[in-house]
């Protein structure tokens, strides 16, 4: 016998001294999961709806001069708070108070030349029409004393609000123009958050606005993504829809104690809403083909048929769950594990039902 045929006789007596034991072990086999099959729950379901949103104050206006003249004095900084009727600017008042000063001083003599005609027209030395004439002078004149009294007290620019200075446009010495912008301020107690809402979405909403006109809870989370630590006091929805975009202004206002929003932030409203008894199902019992959405569901006798569904596009507070529009409705009963185990048309002989509620209470698994 040839050394070469060793080699071989060796390894058939190694293959019949192994155990068929040892020999299935080496064979791969599918494992199989228990089907666990459950139904629908109708339940309270929170729905988000999320905007980019303007952050405004709910007073923000131009500070501008109402007369001409030279920026005498800057009583403010930028940034600072002011309370209202606090003096902001004054604007160089010689030649204002002068005019205002010679004003009075014609009303003052028109007016005692009434008295003096008056008591002439007492005496019938002169006639009531001469009377009439100089009474009527007299009140031109107090006229022209209470303009120049208003153009006067105009140099002394004061607060018309609490609120917060921004940036000053002249420096002291500036010879200002009337109407020109001094600086801006703000009112940043409540904030007026703006966001436009799509058609469809407005009708959802209204749809689900509570009898007792109560708003939803709506937040505001901030540019790093930190929520503001206050909800939203008041919801105003515009009157008019724009045609172009097909959405309509909303507006939430938030109070700011702290006075952390400032005019002209950005940043993202969310809205909570309730859906009332919604037909919702674990989202691992739902699988995609072709961009659709299907269950398998069981019939009386176990049999599984694959059924499409209709899920409307909410984002949801709570996570791994679908609401269900249409396709289901708690009487059905559906595969929620072991969905790659069953076939169209097959019977299931051995399964787990799994009661609705604890299936949505133990979501640990996605879809399949």
């Amino acid at each position: 016998m040839k050394l070469s045929s060793f080699p071989a006789i060796l390894l058939a007596l190694v293959s019949l001294s192994l155990p068929a034991c040892d020999m299935d072990k080496e064979k791969p086999h599918e494992e199989h999961h228990k089907i666990v099959v459950t139904s629908p729950m109708a339940k309270d379901v929170i729905v988000t709806q999320q905007y980019v949103c303007q952050i405004h104050s709910q007073r923000h206006i131009n500070v501008r001069a109402l007369v001409d003249g030279y920026l005498d004095k800057i009583l403010v900084k930028e940034g600072q708070r002011v309370n209202k009727g606090d003096s902001m600017f004054q604007i160089l008042p010689v030649l204002y108070k002068a005019k205002f000063e010679a004003a009075k001083a014609e009303y003052n003599r028109a007016e005692l030349e009434y008295e003096y005609t008056k008591k002439l027209g007492e005496k019938n030395a002169v006639s009531q029409n001469e009377v009439a004439l100089y009474w009527a002078k007299a009140l031109a004149k107090k006229a022209e004393m209470q303009k120049a009294e208003a153009e006067y007290n105009f140099t002394d620019i004061k607060a018309p609000f609490d609120g917060i200075v921004d940036i000053l446009h002249d420096r002291e010495g500036s010879l200002i123009k009337e109407r020109d912008i001094l600086t801006t301020l703000s009112d940043n107690s409540v904030m007026w958050v703006y966001f436009n809402v799509p058609e469809a979405n407005y009708l959802e909403y209204m749809a689900h606005v509570s009898e007792d006109k109560k708003i939803p809870l709506i937040e505001l989370k901030l540019a790093n993504q930190s929520k503001f630590q206050y909800a939203a006091t008041n919801l105003t929805i515009e009157a008019q829809f724009n045609n172009q975009t097909g959405t309509i202004p909303f507006r939430a206002d938030f109070e700011n104690p702290h006075g952390l929003l400032r005019h002209g932030q950005t940043g993202t409203v969310i809205i909570y809403q309730t859906l009332k008894d919604a037909v919702v199902i674990p989202q691992r019992a739902v699988f995609e083909t072709l961009d659709k959405q299907y269950v398998y569901v069981l019939d009386k006798e176990n049999v599984v048929h694959r059924r499409l569904i209709s899920i409307p596009k909410l984002e949801l507070a709570e996570e791994d769950i679908f609401v269900i529009k249409s396709g289901l409705d708690v009487n059905d009963k559906f595969v929620l594990e072991g969905i790659r185990q069953v076939h169209d048309g097959e019977k299931v002989e051995e399964f787990e039902f799994r009661k609705p509620e604890d299936a949505l209470a133990h979501q640990k698994y996605h879809a399949e």
